[in-house]
C-alpha cells in the first residue's frame, strides 16, 4: 500500500492585530516596531500619534536592501497600511524572504485605528 504524500508546511504569515490591541500593547512599552507602509499621501492624511518606521512600497527598492539596519529582525514589528492588504504582503515578506520571527498585521489598517482607538484620525 502507497503511503500518503506529507503536504508541505504552508508558509509564515503576519499575525491578525486588532487595532485597539496594538494601541494597549503600544502605550504598555512592549517595544513593537511599528512600520506604515502607505505612501507619502496617505500618511500626510491620517497617521497614528506613535512613532513609525515609514517603507513606502512604492519605493522599496529604495529601503529593499538596508532592511536588517532599518528593522530589528529578532523584535516584534507590527505593520500598518489604509485597510491591512499591502501590510499583510509586506509582512509575509519580512517572514518568509527575510526571516523575521514576529510579524503582526493591523487588520483594518489605519482606518480601523480611526474607528477603534481614534477618532480625531481622518478616515479617508
Amino acid at each position: 500500500m502507497d503511503s500518503a504524500p506529507v503536504p508541505a508546511s504552508a508558509p509564515p504569515t503576519p499575525k491578525a492585530l486588532q487595532a485597539r490591541i496594538l494601541q494597549e500593547r503600544l502605550l504598555a512599552g512592549e517595544g513593537l516596531q511599528l512600520v506604515d507602509v502607505r505612501e507619502d499621501e496617505e500618511l500626510l492624511l491620517a497617521q497614528v500619534a506613535h512613532p513609525v518606521t515609514h517603507l513606502p512600497l512604492s519605493r522599496s527598492q529604495e529601503w529593499m536592501g538596508g532592511i536588517d539596519t532599518l528593522l530589528d529582525p529578532q523584535r516584534p514589528v507590527a505593520v500598518l497600511c489604509h485597510a491591512g492588504v499591502r501590510s499583510w504582503h509586506f509582512g509575509c515578506w519580512l517572514l518568509q524572504e527575510r526571516g523575521f520571527r514576529e510579524v503582526w498585521n493591523v487588520v483594518g489598517g489605519i482606518d480601523a485605528w480611526s474607528v477603534e482607538v481614534d477618532q480625531a484620525v481622518p478616515r479617508y
